[in-house]
């Protein structure tokens, strides 16, 4: 496959299965996708058009839909594998909402067996029974957790993430509203500890892209998603440093770089991702490893 730019990013979700039919792609797959038990998926959406606290500004979300329509929306587009990221706010929360993902995975193909985890009591403990019932990633949210990645409790649990080779999959920037534990020096300090810990950044780091970047020269098993990156809703992520587009583009490249979107969470169509992505003029080869191949190797998926 050449590198040619000739494939322009869908305007409209109509045109999404032409963009990945273009590049040459059996579809999409993408590593940022939320789903969740019903009444927590509510209480999301309404923390978000309020505004809530951690939100700070109107986030409209585009794809308030039943569960059956956003899946009927994702298959549509052409994604044929997305996550299922939940994420617990307190205690207590981690293991039940493991056991609905796993349940979800079950019943809906095109889902990746998705878990969570929070620093608590026996945190080890299921996040190991979940990797036995065969979970290939966790959503780890130091932002709506408010929690230290470096919490003793989690210890072991980085340890065994990184002796599985299952990826976390990491909110720690600071965007849109930071904490004390958000941003490169608390989660660097996990990767410095656990240095073969496989592990996705959200937002591509967001609003401290150079930092994250950093992390992913030093430690190779660091990537990066996508996610409402270079989208014309700032939403408090900011604005990705023109001088940094080229280690960007070497990371895709180099398979470290993953589509993520937000979906249903976005105040957008799921066609505007894929535009700002192709909009970057990074060439065909770029899009394909960001679109499909990077995250089908990192999770060994051969979805139909």
């Amino acid at each position: 496959m050449g590198t040619n730019h000739d494939i322009r990013g869908p305007r409209t979700d109509a045109e999404v299965p032409g963009f990945w039919r273009g590049l040459g792609l059996p579809g999409l797959i993408d590593v940022h996708v939320h789903f969740m038990p019903p009444r927590l998926m509510d209480a999301v959406w309404e923390y978000f058009e309020e505004p809530g606290p951690l939100i700070g500004h109107a986030w409209p979300i585009h794809y308030r839909l039943p569960e059956d329509e956003r899946l009927a929306r994702l298959r549509a587009l052409g994604v044929r594998a997305f996550t299922s990221l939940a994420y617990p706010h307190r205690p207590g929360m981690a293991e039940s909402l493991n056991e609905w993902t796993a349940g979800f995975a079950a019943r809906v193909p095109e889902s990746v067996p998705t878990g969570t985890f929070f620093p608590e009591p026996g945190v080890d403990g299921y996040v190991r029974r979940a990797l036995d019932g065969g979970t290939r990633i966790f959503k780890v949210h130091l932002q709506v957790g408010g929690f230290d990645p470096r919490d003793p409790l989690l210890d072991p649990v980085w340890g065994t993430l990184a002796e599985a080779g299952v990826p976390a999959l990491v909110h720690a920037g600071s965007g849109p509203v930071a904490n004390g534990f958000t941003g490169p020096g608390p989660f660097g300090e996990v990767l410095a500890r656990h240095p073969g810990l496989t592990a996705i950044v959200a937002h591509l780091g967001a609003p401290e892209f150079e930092g994250f970047l950093a992390l992913a020269d030093r430690h190779e098993g660091v990537h990066l998603d996508t996610t409402m990156a270079f989208t014309r809703f700032a939403g408090g992520l900011g604005e990705f440093p023109p001088a940094l587009l080229p280690r960007l583009r070497d990371l895709g490249l180099e398979g470290r770089i993953l589509l993520g979107t937000d979906f249903p969470n976005i105040p957008y169509a799921y066609a505007h991702q894929l535009e700002v992505l192709a909009e970057l003029d990074f060439g065909d080869d770029w899009l394909r490893t960001v679109c499909w191949e990077a995250a089908a190797k990192l999770m060994d998926l051969q979805p139909g």
